[in-house]
């Protein structure tokens, strides 16, 4: 299977690009076809430009100033996120790269006035993130990059694609015993992606 997998975060000393390193790792040793982007490194622009947002229903118009990530993202089969949760939201980075290249005509359709979802080359979905607070912080906040990955994201999919969301809380006060129990959770999952 073809998997883009979207990482997100500046450090590569950290705990998680070590997840990611992990994911990367474990989808080439299963035999999977890895496209792997790193926004930091490839210096990828999350603003939305004043001509961007103007030509934003301009199809295929839309697409010229990132058109490398939309093929890259239209070729996937899979897609897993990598990148910790900040302020409750994903990292600006992230979230800019879903506002340039998730697009009309790429991973949805206008029908008249609705958005009709048609990302359906992609029939798997993983998020692999971290947060520094716990699991009920960030339930009584609603959890937003939780709900966008198993709401948002899954609409947008393939119809039934299997979604999983794997998340370390409290990064805050982890122990080395919590992470290495997570990166095993990692790489199972990873194994029977």
């Amino acid at each position: 299977m073809k998997v883009l997998v979207l990482y997100a975060h500046p450090v590569e000393t950290s705990y998680h690009a070590a997840l990611h390193r992990l994911v990367v790792e474990r989808l080439v040793a299963r035999g999977h076809e890895v496209d792997d982007c790193d926004l930091y490194a490839e210096g990828f622009e999350p603003c939305l430009s004043r001509e961007e947002r103007i030509r934003y229903r301009d199809v295929p118009e839309n697409t010229e100033t990132v058109c490398n990530y939309v093929e890259r993202l239209r070729r996937a089969e899979g897609l897993v996120l990598t990148f910790p949760v900040w302020n409750y939201g994903y990292p600006a980075i992230l979230k800019g790269f879903f506002d340039r290249v998730f697009l009309p005509g790429v991973s949805f359709k206008m029908v008249g006035d609705k958005a009709k979802p048609s990302l359906h080359t992609i029939r798997k979905l993983a998020a692999v993130t971290t947060y520094g607070g716990s699991r009920l912080n960030a339930f009584l906040l609603g959890d937003p990059p939780r709900k966008l990955v198993k709401r948002v994201l899954r609409l947008t999919v393939k119809p039934g694609a299997p979604v999983s969301y794997l998340a370390h809380y409290s990064m805050n006060s982890s122990t080395e015993a919590s992470r290495k129990a997570f990166m095993a959770k990692v790489m199972a999952r990873m194994d029977a992606f």
